[in-house]
């Protein structure tokens, strides 16, 4: 499970101070969901692009996790233009697509794409480390750092023990099937695997009391805002500003 695939590279994103990237991303996430001006929406989603292309992805790996995001849209794309009531502008046999459904899907698809596209750009370009360290800096509650500082360390240690689950299960010849026998297996799997995660976290604990741990994880090195750091700041303050003028313009009655 690569998880940080995107943190190393060169592009001026890579270089940039997580603390501004994270503020930066919050920001712009909260006001592109709360919009619904397709003007700001189609700025949202242009900037959000014009940065992904910047920062020098993958582009096989970027598309395969907008490609699992817009999976999802598609089925928004199947039910809503057909539920959603309002005017009627194209009909097939009974089934009418009203313009308020495919203006909602087309709205969702827009903030979903853009936020999904920054969050590639700003955290992914970012190590782990570097990120709960600017979460400490930026002091968020210590127990949501370790949260996430843990789930991230763990996840690949748990998903070990999920394969040798399935690898065992393999061996003694099964196969899932929808059925009384399969449902059961699968859950016995789901069982065993927060049984084994439970006991995983028990050592761990007990582990880091005999290293001294004391409920707190000391900061030794700090973040330097520089000069490249606050032009992208007061650019993503600028960016975020036209997004609100454009959803509530000035001087409109």
């Amino acid at each position: 499970m690569h998880l940080e695939e995107f943190a190393f590279g060169q592009s001026v994103w890579h270089r940039m101070d997580p603390r501004v990237k994270i503020l930066g991303l919050v920001f712009f996430a909260f006001v592109t969901a709360v919009s619904n001006s397709f003007a700001a929406l189609l700025l949202a989603l242009s900037a959000s692009l014009f940065a992904l292309v910047s920062a020098k992805l993958s582009g096989r790996q970027v598309l395969i996790r907008l490609g699992a995001v817009n999976a999802f849209i598609l089925f928004l794309w199947v039910f809503l233009p057909f539920s959603t009531p309002g005017e009627v502008i194209a009909r097939w046999g009974s089934l009418a697509v009203q313009r308020e459904g495919v203006i909602l899907s087309l709205a969702i698809t827009m903030k979903a794409n853009a936020i999904a596209s920054a969050t590639l750009v700003l955290l992914g370009t970012s190590g782990i480390f570097d990120l709960v360290h600017a979460l400490a800096h930026l002091k968020v509650p210590q127990r949501l750092v370790w949260l996430f500082f843990f789930s991230y360390r763990y996840v690949t240690v748990i998903h070990g023990e999920y394969s040798r689950l399935r690898t065992g299960m393999r061996v003694r010849c099964f196969r899932l099937r929808v059925g009384s026998n399969g449902l059961r297996s699968m859950a016995n799997l789901v069982g065993m695997l927060f049984v084994r995660s439970c006991d995983r976290s028990e050592r761990i604990y007990q582990a880091m009391l005999l290293r001294g741990f004391s409920g707190t994880f000391w900061v030794l090195d700090h973040f330097h805002m520089h000069r490249s750091d606050w032009l992208a700041a007061g650019a993503m303050a600028a960016l975020i500003l036209a997004m609100i003028g454009l959803q509530f313009p000035w001087g409109s009655a």
